[in-house]
């Protein structure tokens, strides 16, 4: 029975879990490294930092909680800066890197974004890249919960409209509904992973190079620990594996729950997927036109369609330095930076759904202006997109562009290139990786203006959690005290109609 009692409560279970997991999986780092021989101090380090401040976090949480909105905001914004920063530890004390930039590989690693300042990758060792694999796949399934557990019950960015039907039994409040999703979620996401890392291995990637690609390319997350990417295997068979799983990383992970247990014609229904699909099939094949000239027509293909799904589903893995293809190649990338996957999927950008809504929108609006009185409902497939949807979808998307373009000007303030400060903006924003010049596929963020790598990484924070999480403690009503109310952590949708249906009964 959930604790409705416990208020409070919530933050501290959750941050305390978290850090607690961390602990394990820092302490299990630890024991590895030494079995390689490579610097574990960092690894011990995270691990105790985490096992002391998970077990005091944990002592005054409740397992039973239920949150106020405000409340699991809290929790949503703290965890993706809290464990970040604690797992940056062993970048620092491993691997040599200064405070600043292990920041920046730790949130790039959680926030499953994938761009890197390392520029030697002879300095890490092997235990260090599989930790920034595996906070990447671990960033997912985070990513994938929050998506379709969390934001929808708090209307964040119009994802109340995504999810009205999440994997599990169906719960109305918080708590059970986290675990209920959380469990079916990581289901489908640990099948794939295996099923991706024997692919890699059966298309003759090492074990260890396959299982920390598999990690990643789940997550929709592009590290990698070889500094060329895909490109530095020359492995044409690893290339078709990574894009099937890449597909699916930027599919939406509730849509495939349903398909794995027993209804795979929600596949076919589903309007956003197959959008999502066709901007693939349309974007590769654009591509490949543009490529012919440089590959052959097998490789144009494998290149195009890499790209295209490792920018869409914003993994950004490389099969080939695009920084150095023609202008129009670079500019359908950098147009895709901009799409995302579907929602509930790993990856990041603005999601297809919410094109969907603005697209349709702004058709409606044009027969508007020929037909003011008709009445014109937004859909998408076979359901109809509310109004409150429709416009906190438009305040995501100004805040997102708004975001992107304020961080290019402070980018190119600090003296990096219009092309970079823009991709960098873009890449960091949607959580894609890599960007065009001197942060492309094969180099490195390393060499941007110290303020820049800071602001990115805020940049990456905020894009993975969709902005308007971000940006509503900017506002004047999130530090005015609440009203003080009875005991009720948490009013969900039924309580509300609820309510509402016994008010009008009584006048």
């Amino acid at each position: 029975m959930p604790d409705g009692g416990a208020r409070g409560r919530f933050v501290p279970y959750v941050l305390g879990a978290g850090l607690l997991a961390l602990a394990c999986g820092a302490a299990a780092f630890s024991v590895y490294a030494l079995l390689l021989h490579e610097r574990f101090l960092g690894f011990a380090a995270t691990a105790g930092g985490a096992l002391v401040s998970g077990v005091v976090l944990r002592s005054r949480g409740r397992s039973g909680a239920e949150p106020g909105r405000r409340e699991a905001l809290v929790a949503v914004l703290t965890s993706w800066l809290l464990l970040p920063a604690l797992a940056a530890a062993p970048y620092v004390i491993d691997g040599g890197m200064s405070a600043l930039n292990a920041m920046f590989e730790s949130m790039s690693g959680f926030t499953t974004t994938g761009a890197t300042v390392l520029t030697d990758f002879s300095a890490f060792g092997k235990a260090l890249f599989m930790w920034r694999a595996l906070s990447q796949w671990v960033g997912g399934i985070g990513i994938l919960v929050l998506f379709i557990a969390v934001f929808p019950q708090l209307a964040i960015a119009g994802r109340q409209l995504f999810f009205t039907e999440a994997p599990g039994p169906t719960e109305e409040r918080l708590t059970p509904r986290l675990r209920n999703t959380a469990g079916a979620v990581l289901g489908v996401y640990s099948a794939l992973t295996l099923a991706c890392a024997v692919g890699y291995g059966v298309a003759g990637m090492g074990s260890y190079d396959a299982i920390a690609h598999a990690l990643t390319t789940l997550a929709a997350g592009g590290f990698s620990p070889n500094g060329l990417s895909f490109a530095g295997y020359q492995n044409s068979a690893a290339e078709w594996v990574a894009i099937l799983f890449m597909f699916f990383a930027g599919a939406n992970f509730a849509l495939l729950y349903r398909a794995a247990t027993g209804r795979p014609r929600d596949l076919l229904r589903d309007a956003e997927l197959r959008t999502y699909t066709l901007i693939l099939l349309a974007a590769s094949g654009v591509l490949t036109l543009l490529l012919a000239n440089s590959y052959s027509p097998l490789d144009a293909v494998r290149h195009s369609l890499f790209q295209v799904a490792s920018i869409v589903t914003s993994t950004g893995f490389a099969s080939a330095d695009f920084a150095l293809w023609s202008l129009p190649a670079q500019m359908v990338l950098v147009v895709l930076m901009f799409v995302g996957g579907c929602a509930g999927s790993a990856s990041g950008g603005v999601k297809v759904v919410r094109w969907i809504v603005v697209a349709k929108g702004t058709a409606r609006e044009l027969i508007r202006a020929l037909h003011p009185r008709a009445v014109l409902p937004v859909r998408v497939g076979a359901r109809t997109v509310p109004e409150e949807v429709v416009r906190a979808v438009a305040a995501f998307l100004t805040l997102y562009i708004g975001l992107f373009a304020v961080t290019t000007l402070i980018l190119v303030v600090q003296g990096a290139d219009f092309v970079v400060a823009f991709t960098a903006a873009i890449s960091c924003l949607g959580n894609v990786g890599p960007g065009l010049e001197s942060i492309g596929p094969m180099a490195s963020f390393a060499d941007l203006h110290p303020i820049s790598r800071g602001l990115l990484t805020f940049v990456m924070y905020a894009g993975r959690l969709e902005v308007v999480t971000v940006f509503v403690i900017f506002t004047p009503g999130w530090w005015r005290s609440p009203p003080r109310r009875a005991s009720r952590p948490w009013r969900s949708r039924s309580d509300v109609r609820a309510a509402s249906a016994v008010g009008k009964a009584a006048r």
